[in-house]
């Protein structure tokens, strides 16, 4: 650390202790049991969403799912069943709407952020953070550094839900929306270069894409909750089988390095839209699945961790977002059979999540899955972010019917296949990961040496998510310094 970095360390030990800020730790986050009791006590009097810094505690797959006052339990999760996927594999979807702003993505915006705050590479003193993004990591940068003090700027595409923007004007970020939909991400990137030429040191840019703040949450606590959840549900029998996540930032990917070192024998698949093939066909185009991003390949995607890459055709997420949540379409699912408790469920489910759903059940049907293997995803978030797109598919479609339910159920899921999808080999592996050269070296500034560093050094990946006990260390001297802590113990 020079001295320009330990001056500002010292502003912001400075404000965090007179904001009343305590910094939680990865270990905390995969073990709220770990939380100080009289932290714990003060959160029953707060909302999921206030804007109360305590509520960085509640950067968790554990916390209670109500929205006020909720303490901390077992990992939020639901298990679909076979009436509903088709197919006999068990699937496992960890909910992310119990998280403060209704998605995973509060937690993995923490990593990047306090790294920089706790090393002195960031001063929110003087400095604003800048939250490149597609939706809901710029909503979870926002969220964290209203909490830490911080001021912030979100930067995402012009097409997302109108909801995304309500909110982010909500919490006093300024926003800039960059042209076009899902998967204009060089649009943004090429808006973020513009601001960081034109503002200079006014901004530290915290880009999903190349911080290994984000995967490296997801390994600690993401991959952990898995485990747990797997561990309380199996059979004498069972097997953890697969993992499918969509691209996106890949950042959830992440949980699949911690994954493969306690099941081996994992097979783990990005997903991605069949209406932009990047991983599948090099290829580029406009999706409707809101939240994964797409036409390029993360820095921080570990390739060589992948097993298979599945394409999802937004046609299918969107008719199953009516039929999840449209009443004709609930009707429906309960005249299949489905128990009404877990339909009312559905809602829990946004636009990606679904698009997790059916990558789950692709990968099932592939590999001939049974009863005895369990393939876990994630729900990113809830149809709390897309109410608007509901309103559009009505005014564009028409009224829901219980006729285009039926239709919607036989043919977006009951019948989905594996068109679309490749089982990696070394060299399907290496071309997917070579595509990182045209975004990051040539166009953000990356190194060849660290692009074959990615490939080749077995260490690489393993040095960066194996810092998390590294940064709790950090971060409980951090607390000790501001003494706010001190007040909780």
């Amino acid at each position: 650390m020079n001295k320009k970095q330990r001056e500002i360390l010292e502003r912001n030990i400075q404000l965090c202790r007179d904001r009343h800020i305590i910094l939680p730790t990865y270990e905390q986050m995969r073990n709220p049991e770990l939380i100080p009791e009289k932290i714990v006590s003060e959160l029953k009097g707060h909302g999921l969403w206030d804007l109360f810094s305590l509520n960085l505690f509640r950067l968790t797959w554990k916390n209670e799912p109500v929205s006020f006052g909720g303490g901390f339990g077992g990992v939020n999760y639901i298990e679909i069943p076979p009436e509903l996927s088709g197919v006999k594999a068990r699937i496992v979807i960890l909910i992310g709407k119990y998280f403060p702003t209704g998605a995973h993505k509060v937690g993995a915006t923490f990593g990047p952020l306090v790294e920089k705050i706790v090393s002195g590479r960031f001063d929110p003193t003087h400095q604003k953070a800048l939250w490149p993004s597609t939706g809901n990591y710029c909503r979870g940068g926002a969220y964290d550094s209203y909490l830490l003090g911080c001021k912030s700027i979100a930067v995402l595409p012009e097409e997302m839900s109108q909801e995304r923007f309500n909110w982010l004007h909500k919490v006093g970020a300024e926003v800039i929306a960059t042209p076009g939909c899902e998967s204009n991400v060089k649009e943004i990137y090429d808006k973020v270069k513009e601001l960081e030429e034109t503002r200079g040191d006014e901004i530290v840019t915290l880009n999903q894409f190349s911080e290994f703040g984000n995967p490296l949450w997801h390994y600690a606590v993401t991959g952990p909750a898995m485990k747990e959840v797997f561990d309380d549900i199996k059979t004498k029998d069972s097997r953890f089988a697969a993992l499918f996540l969509t691209q996106g930032s890949a950042g959830t990917l992440g949980s699949a390095d911690f994954l493969r070192k306690k099941f081996p024998d994992i097979k783990v698949c990005a997903g991605e839209a069949v209406q932009c093939p990047t991983l599948l066909q090099n290829g580029y185009g406009g999706h409707r699945i809101e939240g994964i991003g797409d036409k390029h390949v993360p820095w921080v995607h570990n390739i060589r961790n992948m097993d298979m890459v599945a394409g999802i055709d937004d046609e299918d997420t969107i008719r199953l977002m009516r039929l999840f949540n449209e009443k004709e379409g609930k009707e429906y699912l309960k005249s299949k059979g489905l128990d009404k408790e877990f339909v009312d469920k559905l809602e829990l489910f946004g636009i990606s999540s679904i698009a997790n759903l059916l990558g789950s059940i692709k990968m099932a049907k592939y590999y001939e899955l049974n009863s005895d293997d369990i393939i876990f995803t994630v729900a990113t978030d809830s149809m709390e972010m897309y109410e608007s797109r509901l309103k559009e598919e009505n005014e564009k479609r028409g009224k829901y019917s219980t006729m285009q339910a039926g239709m919607d159920f036989d043919s977006s899921l009951l019948a989905q296949s594996i068109d679309y999808m490749t089982e990696m080999n070394y060299y399907e592996k290496k071309r997917m990961h070579n595509l990182k050269y045209f975004t990051w070296v040539e166009q953000q500034g990356k190194t060849v040496d660290e692009l074959n560093a990615q490939w080749y050094d077995k260490s690489y990946w393993d040095n960066h998510f194996g810092k998390a006990e590294e940064w709790d260390e950090k971060i409980k001297e951090f607390n000790e310094r501001t003494a706010v802590i001190k007040e909780y113990l």
